[in-house]
Protein backbone atom coordinates (compact mmCIF):
# COMPACT_ATOMS: atom_id res chain seq x y z
CA UNK A 1 0.00 0.00 0.00
CA UNK A 2 1.16 3.48 -0.79
CA UNK A 3 -0.04 7.03 -0.40
CA UNK A 4 0.20 9.38 -3.34
CA UNK A 5 1.36 12.82 -2.41
CA UNK A 6 -0.49 15.72 -3.94
CA UNK A 7 2.62 16.76 -5.86
CA UNK A 8 1.83 17.68 -9.46
CA UNK A 9 4.80 15.79 -10.80
CA UNK A 10 3.90 12.53 -9.08
CA UNK A 11 3.48 9.86 -11.76
CA UNK A 12 0.57 7.44 -11.45
CA UNK A 13 0.50 4.05 -13.12
CA UNK A 14 -2.99 2.69 -13.69
CA UNK A 15 -4.21 -0.73 -14.75
CA UNK A 16 -7.79 -0.29 -15.92
CA UNK A 17 -9.16 -3.76 -16.57
CA UNK A 18 -5.84 -4.94 -17.99
CA UNK A 19 -5.06 -1.83 -20.05
CA UNK A 20 -2.13 0.17 -18.70
CA UNK A 21 -2.04 3.97 -18.44
CA UNK A 22 0.48 6.47 -17.13
CA UNK A 23 -0.55 9.92 -15.96
CA UNK A 24 0.02 12.37 -13.10
CA UNK A 25 -1.72 13.11 -9.82
CA UNK A 26 -2.43 16.61 -11.11
CA UNK A 27 -4.28 15.23 -14.15
CA UNK A 28 -6.44 13.00 -11.96
CA UNK A 29 -7.27 15.66 -9.35
CA UNK A 30 -7.34 19.10 -11.00
CA UNK A 31 -10.26 19.29 -13.50
CA UNK A 32 -12.83 17.32 -11.49
CA UNK A 33 -11.82 17.68 -7.83
CA UNK A 34 -15.01 15.98 -6.58
CA UNK A 35 -14.52 12.86 -8.72
CA UNK A 36 -13.71 9.37 -7.51
CA UNK A 37 -10.27 9.56 -9.14
CA UNK A 38 -9.51 12.86 -7.39
CA UNK A 39 -10.55 11.31 -4.09
CA UNK A 40 -8.37 8.25 -4.69
CA UNK A 41 -5.23 10.21 -5.57
CA UNK A 42 -5.62 13.37 -3.48
CA UNK A 43 -3.23 12.04 -0.86
CA UNK A 44 -5.99 11.54 1.71
CA UNK A 45 -6.49 7.85 0.95
CA UNK A 46 -4.29 4.81 0.72
CA UNK A 47 -4.35 3.03 -2.65
CA UNK A 48 -3.11 -0.47 -3.31
CA UNK A 49 -0.41 -0.94 -5.93
CA UNK A 50 0.75 -4.20 -7.44
CA UNK A 51 4.41 -5.29 -7.46
CA UNK A 52 5.04 -3.23 -10.62
CA UNK A 53 3.56 -0.06 -9.09
CA UNK A 54 0.20 -0.12 -10.90
CA UNK A 55 -3.08 0.78 -9.23
CA UNK A 56 -5.71 -1.66 -10.47
CA UNK A 57 -9.25 -0.42 -11.15
CA UNK A 58 -11.70 -3.13 -12.11
CA UNK A 59 -13.30 -1.38 -15.10
CA UNK A 60 -13.15 -1.82 -18.87
CA UNK A 61 -10.18 0.20 -20.11
CA UNK A 62 -11.64 0.75 -23.60
CA UNK A 63 -12.69 4.38 -23.00
CA UNK A 64 -10.24 5.38 -20.28
CA UNK A 65 -8.08 7.26 -22.79
CA UNK A 66 -11.11 9.55 -23.36
CA UNK A 67 -11.45 9.92 -19.59
CA UNK A 68 -7.78 10.96 -19.34
CA UNK A 69 -8.08 13.39 -22.26
CA UNK A 70 -11.11 14.93 -20.56
CA UNK A 71 -9.17 15.29 -17.33
CA UNK A 72 -6.14 16.75 -19.13
CA UNK A 73 -7.82 19.38 -21.29
CA UNK A 74 -11.62 19.15 -21.03
CA UNK A 75 -12.05 17.58 -24.45
CA UNK A 76 -13.75 14.30 -25.35
CA UNK A 77 -14.61 13.14 -28.90
CA UNK A 78 -18.32 12.70 -28.09
CA UNK A 79 -19.53 13.61 -31.60
CA UNK A 80 -17.09 11.16 -33.23
CA UNK A 81 -18.24 8.14 -31.23
CA UNK A 82 -21.00 5.71 -32.17
CA UNK A 83 -24.19 5.72 -30.10
CA UNK A 84 -23.03 2.58 -28.28
CA UNK A 85 -19.61 4.09 -27.53
CA UNK A 86 -21.27 7.28 -26.21
CA UNK A 87 -23.40 5.26 -23.81
CA UNK A 88 -20.35 3.26 -22.70
CA UNK A 89 -18.36 6.46 -22.13
CA UNK A 90 -21.29 7.95 -20.21
CA UNK A 91 -21.36 4.87 -17.98
CA UNK A 92 -17.63 5.23 -17.29
CA UNK A 93 -17.92 8.97 -16.63
CA UNK A 94 -20.74 8.28 -14.17
CA UNK A 95 -18.67 5.57 -12.44
CA UNK A 96 -15.69 7.91 -12.03
CA UNK A 97 -18.08 10.75 -11.02
CA UNK A 98 -16.82 13.09 -13.73
CA UNK A 99 -19.80 15.44 -13.65
CA UNK A 100 -18.51 17.79 -16.36
CA UNK A 101 -18.06 14.91 -18.80
CA UNK A 102 -21.43 13.43 -17.83
CA UNK A 103 -23.06 16.80 -18.57
CA UNK A 104 -21.25 17.10 -21.92
CA UNK A 105 -22.35 13.64 -23.06
CA UNK A 106 -25.95 14.11 -21.88
CA UNK A 107 -26.14 17.49 -23.61
CA UNK A 108 -24.97 15.89 -26.85
CA UNK A 109 -27.40 12.97 -26.51
CA UNK A 110 -30.33 15.31 -25.78
CA UNK A 111 -29.45 17.56 -28.72
CA UNK A 112 -29.21 14.53 -31.01
CA UNK A 113 -32.54 13.22 -29.72
CA UNK A 114 -34.19 16.62 -30.34
CA UNK A 115 -32.85 16.72 -33.90
CA UNK A 116 -34.10 13.21 -34.64
CA UNK A 117 -37.56 13.69 -33.17
CA UNK A 118 -38.29 17.09 -34.68
CA UNK A 119 -40.73 16.49 -37.50
CA UNK A 120 -42.24 19.05 -39.80
CA UNK A 121 -45.76 17.60 -39.46
CA UNK A 122 -47.68 15.39 -37.05
CA UNK A 123 -49.95 12.40 -37.80
CA UNK A 124 -52.94 14.73 -37.35
CA UNK A 125 -51.43 17.22 -39.85
CA UNK A 126 -51.02 14.41 -42.41
CA UNK A 127 -54.63 13.28 -41.93
CA UNK A 128 -55.88 16.86 -42.43
CA UNK A 129 -53.75 17.31 -45.58
CA UNK A 130 -55.18 14.14 -47.10
CA UNK A 131 -58.76 15.04 -46.13
CA UNK A 132 -58.52 18.58 -47.52
CA UNK A 133 -56.99 17.34 -50.76
CA UNK A 134 -60.29 15.50 -51.36
CA UNK A 135 -58.80 12.79 -53.54
CA UNK A 136 -56.24 15.05 -55.20
CA UNK A 137 -52.47 14.65 -54.97
CA UNK A 138 -50.89 15.67 -51.67
CA UNK A 139 -47.30 16.84 -51.94
CA UNK A 140 -45.14 16.24 -48.89
CA UNK A 141 -41.92 16.62 -50.84
CA UNK A 142 -38.79 17.11 -48.75
CA UNK A 143 -40.53 17.19 -45.36
CA UNK A 144 -39.18 15.50 -42.26
CA UNK A 145 -41.64 12.90 -40.98
CA UNK A 146 -39.10 10.88 -38.98
CA UNK A 147 -40.57 8.59 -36.37
CA UNK A 148 -44.24 9.17 -37.20
CA UNK A 149 -46.79 6.38 -36.95
CA UNK A 150 -48.73 6.64 -40.21
CA UNK A 151 -50.12 3.11 -39.99
CA UNK A 152 -53.60 2.33 -41.31
CA UNK A 153 -53.96 5.68 -43.11
CA UNK A 154 -55.19 6.15 -46.68
CA UNK A 155 -52.17 7.87 -48.20
CA UNK A 156 -52.76 6.98 -51.84
CA UNK A 157 -51.26 9.39 -54.39
CA UNK A 158 -49.19 11.21 -51.77
CA UNK A 159 -45.86 12.48 -53.11
CA UNK A 160 -43.19 11.78 -50.46
CA UNK A 161 -40.29 12.49 -52.84
CA UNK A 162 -37.08 13.65 -51.11
CA UNK A 163 -38.73 13.36 -47.67
CA UNK A 164 -37.02 12.07 -44.54
CA UNK A 165 -39.01 9.00 -43.54
CA UNK A 166 -36.60 7.48 -41.02
CA UNK A 167 -38.39 5.11 -38.62
CA UNK A 168 -41.82 5.93 -40.06
CA UNK A 169 -44.43 3.21 -39.58
CA UNK A 170 -46.58 2.66 -42.71
CA UNK A 171 -47.98 -0.70 -41.53
CA UNK A 172 -51.31 -1.48 -43.23
CA UNK A 173 -51.40 1.98 -44.86
CA UNK A 174 -52.79 2.44 -48.38
CA UNK A 175 -49.87 3.81 -50.39
CA UNK A 176 -51.20 3.08 -53.90
CA UNK A 177 -49.79 5.49 -56.49
CA UNK A 178 -47.67 7.26 -53.83
CA UNK A 179 -44.24 8.48 -54.86
CA UNK A 180 -41.06 7.75 -52.90
CA UNK A 181 -38.36 9.23 -55.17
CA UNK A 182 -35.03 9.55 -53.31
CA UNK A 183 -36.53 9.36 -49.81
CA UNK A 184 -34.47 8.57 -46.74
CA UNK A 185 -36.42 5.55 -45.49
CA UNK A 186 -33.90 4.03 -43.08
CA UNK A 187 -35.68 1.59 -40.71
CA UNK A 188 -39.09 2.50 -42.15
CA UNK A 189 -41.73 -0.19 -41.69
CA UNK A 190 -44.04 -1.06 -44.61
CA UNK A 191 -45.53 -4.23 -43.04
CA UNK A 192 -48.78 -5.15 -44.85
CA UNK A 193 -48.93 -1.76 -46.59
CA UNK A 194 -50.80 -1.65 -49.88
CA UNK A 195 -48.47 -0.43 -52.57
CA UNK A 196 -48.62 -0.36 -56.37
CA UNK A 197 -46.77 1.53 -59.09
Amino acid sequence: MAMYSNACSSTVYLDIGGTKFRTTVDTLTHREPQSMLAAMFSGHHTVCKDDKGYVFIDRDGKHFRHILNWLRDGVAPVSNLSDLERVELLREAEYYQLLGLVDMINEFLNKKKDEQTHTDLTRTDIIKCVQYANGGCVRLMGVNLSGLDLSKLKLSSVDFSFACLKNVIFSRANLCHSKFQEVDAEKTIFHDATMSE
